[in-house]
């Protein structure tokens, strides 16, 4: 089909920003995401009608309840999982922080965790802390700094039947990378060891299959993929079952509200299935199905991000001064988020540069510390990552390009 690019970005308000009188490129997706305006109605309609909080005999708790049910049944379809299987929190931090002190209940001298060199540290810090609390041994799978990526082969060699729990990401937020979370799944399991996999910068970008995938916890974030600040967790529900929470005695004792401290955001997750709904309409199928529409608008989400990032690719060989880290096929396993560094910029005054010029984008680590450490990048700065998602225009690659041209010529490039 011919993507609708223009169609969905009039939907976005965001849009409508200009500096000096040209439209602004939000190529900072990675770090977050604009919203459609069908979320922002979904906030306001929950707000402005009247909301309680959950377990009252009266109509507005009643509202919050199916706000609440609601978003767990977007939430299943968006993974391919359960409503009951669905976890919400703040943020993908605070519940990987959460789960883990509660994983870890379990574990204690001579057991093992396995974190990677490629992961945001929210993926590392909360399983490192948890180890140091029990007297566990956290293990690093090695970054391949020619890709960058997961060593694959190294992390299965760090397997054996004293590892209780493999942490990986999905894909990397600073590179793009898409990691064989599949391998990692069944080379885990062999070992008897639980997979929990980062999928804060897949989800916006890819289909998510939890049950293909076959791992055990997955995690994402609402304001990656164009919704609020939300954290959502899909957990296997037998898992959520054994697993004890840290909780408040009046909270409820079953999954998946067990996994709640607090009371929840309710407008934020009105907001949250209407973001669902977005990216399920992509495609242009009937969202009654909502599963379904899911996975054929991804599909068609990959195709396009994938000719975005051709035309990126392609366009940056020619512009000397313009270093590359990641994977330079735009048919290859990465998602349209680009590291690039250019010489005689650093990379701090290099996007506040594009950033005066309408074209915004991240410099530094973007807590992608680990695998910025051992690229030896930490120092100099880090590096500009570029991203682009669904509603980028092959206008606004172009308008980057001749920028990052200008831009590499004026500080005399290699």
């Amino acid at each position: 089909m011919s993507f609708p690019v223009d169609d969905l970005r009039a939907r976005f308000p965001a849009y409508r920003r200009t500096v000096d009188g040209e439209p602004v490129a939000y190529l900072d997706g990675p770090g977050g995401t604009q919203v459609p305006q069908a979320v922002i109605e979904a906030i306001d309609d929950y707000l402005r009608g009247g909301g309680s909080n959950v377990g009252g005999g009266f109509a507005t708790s009643h509202v919050s309840e199916a706000v609440v049910a609601d978003a767990r049944s977007a939430m299943a379809d968006l993974v391919g999982g359960r409503p009951d299987e669905i976890v919400f929190g703040p943020n993908m931090t605070t519940l990987t922080f959460a789960m883990s002190r509660a994983i870890a209940r379990g574990w204690g001298p001579g057991d093992r965790v396995v974190v990677t060199g490629l992961d945001h540290d929210a993926n590392i810090t909360p399983w490192v802390m948890a180890a140091a609390d029990r007297g566990a041994e956290v293990r690093f799978a090695e970054l391949d700094p020619s890709v960058p990526t997961v060593d694959l082969d190294h992390l299965e060699s760090l397997l054996d039947d004293r590892v209780r729990l493999v942490a990986v990401t999905h894909a990397s937020n600073a590179f793009g990378t898409v990691v064989d979370v599949a391998r990692v799944v069944r080379s885990a399991h062999r070992v008897g060891a639980l997979v929990y996999v980062d999928g804060v910068h897949h989800t916006p970008h890819r289909l998510v299959d939890v049950g293909e995938l076959g791992c055990d916890f997955y995690v994402c974030s609402g304001y990656k993929f164009f919704g609020p600040h939300v954290g959502v967790l899909w957990g296997r529900r037998d898992l959520l079952d054994e697993i004890d929470p840290y909780r408040v005695r009046p909270a409820p004792a079953d999954p998946p509200g067990a996994f709640e401290t607090g009371t929840l955001a309710f407008e934020a997750l009105a907001g949250l299935s209407a973001a669902v709904d977005h990216l399920a309409g992509i495609a242009g199928a009937a969202v009654g199905d909502r599963r379904k529409a899911v996975v054929a608008s991804m599909e068609a989400v990959a195709s396009y991000e994938r000719e975005l990032s051709r035309r990126f690719l392609a366009g940056i060989a020619s512009i000397e001064g313009v270093d590359l880290y990641g994977i330079d096929d735009p048919g290859g396993p990465r998602t349209p988020t680009f590291a690039i560094g250019v010489a005689g910029w650093t990379p701090s005054a290099l996007a506040g540069e594009l950033g005066r010029r309408g074209l915004f984008v991240w410099a530094g680590h973007y807590y992608a510390v680990e695998p910025m450490r051992r690229l030896g990048l930490l120092e100099d700065g880090g590096l500009v990552r570029i991203g682009f998602v669904h509603t980028t225009t092959s206008t606004e690659v172009d308008r980057l390009l001749e920028a990052l041209g200008e831009l590499a010529a004026s500080r005399g490039a290699r």
